[in-house]
């Protein structure tokens, strides 16, 4: 078997396709088509600061630890100490807690355009209660699954990917194409500014948002290994992957400025009803109930995979010693159950928000910057990180590299990710003023308190932790600058242990020798 696995590689094309299957949504297009034609800039702004920085970096530190445990507790642990690395994976966690509700939204949004009236579908999609609902159940009826361990969950998910996401984003590409090239009216104008108008501050803040469209591609790392000639091959697939991420994005989301006027753009609808729009065109709005259904199952299969998943890695820091044995309890299958109902009751609770804020879009709109917010924490830890251990690790072994030598490169990329991560972290705060979010006090608090909260946590979490925490099972790895000094303990004992063995043993030589070669007396 060790030799079959060494054998399998994959090739550029494929982890190129994976990480685009792993990053693409479509349910954020909406968001960037008010912007028109300077919305490519933000895409490809974006990828340049933020998509690639995050793949070259995150397979650097992923093959230097491929045998360690702990993700990015452990690349953030290696340069910063324990405290901010179980932070980093706390708002990893945590973040993908409060990303279910808008994805859900997103989902229960498509399932409520499967019927055939497009005025009471629409009506049943912006009313919060029904949203509500639908949250909830389909999420919890995700976590049971995952409290069942059930294997074909990722064959589910990687269908779901396929068939609501891959051929609905193709398809809307190619509807717009045919719309254009028969006479259709566009609703975007071609000939407006690609670099948009940048003194304008309120043009800028929506625009945040898009970081998290590229969040996730820090997970393609761990194939890094699993390619022939990592060093030159690798580069080529996430650039590959880069470039069809973008052109997805970018022509999808001129698909549907084409098909409804900004003004119109709703960041919840706008994309089942550009559907709908195009459909009718054709002369075939029976097929939008058929893309409803796959958009939907995307969504929900793509969670259905997801609350087990983040939740592993906050587990498995757990029972070296980091979180309550509360946490680390498990059912008869080794799920972490006590985990996943945490978090359905963060889930929940966030959920509820419904009922204060204003519309199911607000709602929407405050929960994907709060999410977005927690998530550039991860990464600027993560960029810095990097940095950072080319001068506390210089010697160990990096089977991919950024840059030859030196780390010149490692500065430019790893600079760029977090520079481009805090200006996002910083815009994400601001309300913008394209979309209705309700009470600006009610939109800074749920943001600043929330991420307050979020970050104190692990640190109060951190600060309790006691010893009988620790798993006995656990076989989580020390820290590098934890195993040196216990080395040099080591090494320090053996030699003062040496030495003591050596002098005794040369004491009871000598004595004898000196009894046996002294003359008889008298």
């Amino acid at each position: 078997m060790a030799n079959i696995k060494q054998t399998v590689k994959l090739g550029v094309f494929t982890l190129a396709i994976m990480n685009v299957t792993a990053v693409v949504s479509l349910r954020g297009l909406p968001a960037e088509a008010v912007y028109g034609m300077s919305s490519a800039f933000y895409y490809l702004f974006a990828a340049i600061v933020f998509l690639i920085p995050t793949s070259l970096v995150a397979a650097e530190l992923a093959a230097m630890f491929q045998d360690k445990q702990g993700g990015v507790f452990r690349w953030v642990g290696e340069a910063y100490g324990k405290k901010l690395g179980f932070l980093a994976i706390w708002v990893q966690w945590i973040e993908s807690t409060i990303w279910y509700p808008t994805v859900l939204t997103f989902g229960a949004v498509s399932i409520a355009f499967i019927g055939m009236n497009d005025v009471h579908d629409m009506a049943l999609a912006n009313n919060k209660y029904y949203t509500l609902v639908v949250v909830l159940v389909i999420y919890w009826l995700a976590t049971f699954i995952s409290l069942k361990g059930m294997s074909w969950v990722g064959k589910v998910a990687k269908v779901g990917g396929l068939v609501g996401t891959i051929i609905p984003a193709g398809l809307l590409i190619v509807l717009g194409i045919i719309y254009l090239a028969t006479g259709g009216h566009s609703n975007m104008d071609f000939h407006s500014s690609f670099f948009p108008d940048l003194t304008n501050f309120d043009n800028v803040v929506l625009a945040a948002s898009i970081f998290l469209f590229y969040a996730g591609m820090e997970m393609g790392g761990i194939h890094v290994k699993d390619v022939n000639n990592p060093s030159k091959n690798y580069p080529k697939a996430v650039f590959i992957g880069a470039l069809i991420t973008v052109l997805i994005f970018v022509l999808g989301t001129f698909a549907l400025g084409v098909i409804i006027p900004a003004k119109d753009i709703s960041l919840t609808q706008s994309l089942l009803v550009g559907f709908d729009n195009y459909f009718r065109y054709i002369h075939a709005s029976w097929l939008s109930p058929i893309i409803a259904i796959a958009l939907a199952f995307g969504v929900l299969a793509g969670v259905l995979t997801w609350v087990a998943g983040p939740s592993k890695g906050i587990f498995a820091v757990g029972k070296a010693g980091y979180m309550p044995p509360f946490f680390q309890k498990t059912n008869k299958l080794g799920v972490q159950k006590n985990i996943l109902f945490v978090q359905g009751g963060a889930v929940t609770i966030l959920s509820l928000l419904f009922v204060v804020m204003p519309s199911v879009q607000s709602f929407y709109q405050i929960l994907s910057q709060l999410t977005v917010v927690l998530y550039l924490i991860m990464y600027m830890l993560m960029f810095s990180g990097a940095i950072v251990l080319r001068y506390k690790m210089k010697k160990l072994n990096r089977p991919f590299r950024i840059g030859k030598g030196g780390n010149g490169l490692m500065w430019l990329v790893g600079g760029l990710g977090f520079c481009g991560s805090l200006l996002a972290f910083v815009l994400s705060f601001i309300p913008p003023s394209q979309i209705s979010t309700g009470s600006n006090t009610v939109w800074f608090s749920v943001l600043i308190i929330g991420a307050l909260i979020v970050v104190i946590a692990p640190f109060i979490i951190y600060a309790s932790k006691k010893p009988s925490w620790v798993d006995p099972n656990s076989t989580f790895e020390p820290f590098h600058w934890e195993e040196q000094p216990a080395a040099q303990v080591a090494g320090k004992t053996a030699t003062v242990t040496a030495g003591t063995t050596a002098s005794a043993a040369a004491s009871e030589n000598v004595a004898p020798a000196s009894t046996k070669n002294t003359p008889p007396k008298g």
